[in-house]
């Protein structure tokens, strides 16, 4: 099995995973940058060509686009998929999961729980757009933020109000949401695979901070998931059409609620607190899937 695994970085911990598992496991695995990846698109007719040559015979491509490169690094994937290679998370899977926004609104339109949301565009709205979430604190939320930045929490109104004003100036699309005040500032990462939950963490804000992301500072340990947590993990990355994911769920008073739902999450500290080889998980799957395609349509095939 041919793999390319689409990463900035080849040096970052995900991506060197990935290519040591794959290659573990008997695959030609290469790291290629999606900005350094350039496409011919012609009727009937495509082609990727990366350092003047010409990339083909692909049979996968796992995508680890970050949140600075979506509109090209999806541009690439879905060139791959057009040349006929298999993705875990195809182009469009991966801007549903990136527009929070949008991926909020398919996630409720499906009955999935999650906290209260509300945007808007007009500062004459601001008042009664609060009104309609409720009573502080609240957290604000860049659309397309990741990792913890573009989130803050305002404990007054008078505060969001500010902060929403703020965000307005830079012209910034953000999300305002409620605060789960009883979930003490931690959340769980499920890591879902092929349509099951194949590890889970329990991340806690660091003192002083509500946010629970690794790189904001926060701890990580096992967790046991409840069978409602597992289930509603799996139902998130089923309405966003996504392979692999990251989950990340709250604690509430009213059962557990989906914050977010990652394309492409990252595996250092998941594999650190869970001790489960993620990346090896990950490379069995798509090499399993993109066989199965391939022996039921042959000409399905990177060229």
């Amino acid at each position: 099995m041919k793999i390319a695994i689409l990463s900035r970085n080849a040096r970052l911990y995900s991506t060197r995973r990935l290519v040591e598992a794959a290659r573990e496991r008997g695959h030609v695995a290469r790291v290629l940058d999606p900005l350094r990846c350039y496409m011919r698109i012609a009727p009937g007719s495509f082609q990727m060509h990366y350092g003047g040559k010409r990339l083909h015979g692909f049979d996968a491509v796992i995508p680890r686009i970050g949140a600075s490169i979506t509109f090209y690094g999806t541009a690439v994937v879905r060139q791959f998929e057009k040349m006929g290679a298999w993705t875990p998370n195809d182009a469009e899977a991966i801007l549903r999961a990136r527009d929070k926004l949008r991926a909020l609104q398919m996630l409720a339109a499906e009955g999935v729980d999650l906290p209260t949301t509300v945007f808007g565009d007009n500062p004459e709205d601001s008042a009664d757009l609060l009104a309609m979430l409720g009573e502080p604190p609240h957290v604000l939320k860049l659309n397309e933020g990741a990792q913890g930045q573009g989130v803050l929490l305002a404990e007054k109104r008078s505060a969001s109000l500010g902060m929403i004003e703020a965000f307005r100036t830079l012209y910034a699309n953000f999300i305002v949401q409620e605060f789960i005040r009883e979930a003490n500032g931690a959340d769980l990462r499920c890591f879902v695979v092929g349509g099951r939950v194949v590890a889970a963490m329990q991340r806690q804000a660091p003192e002083g901070d509500f946010r629970a992301n690794l790189h904001r500072g926060g701890s990580a340990s096992a967790v046991e998931l409840s069978s409602g947590e597992h289930e509603l993990a799996l139902r998130a990355t089923r309405v966003l059409g996504l392979g692999i994911a990251g989950v990340d769920l709250l604690r509430s008073a009213r059962g557990p609620l989906v914050l977010e739902v990652n394309s492409s999450p990252g595996l250092e500290g998941i594999e650190a607190a869970s001790g489960v080889d993620v990346a090896g998980v990950i490379v069995e799957y798509v090499a399993a899937a993109a066989a199965a395609r391939a022996s039921s349509s042959p000409r399905h095939r990177c060229s």
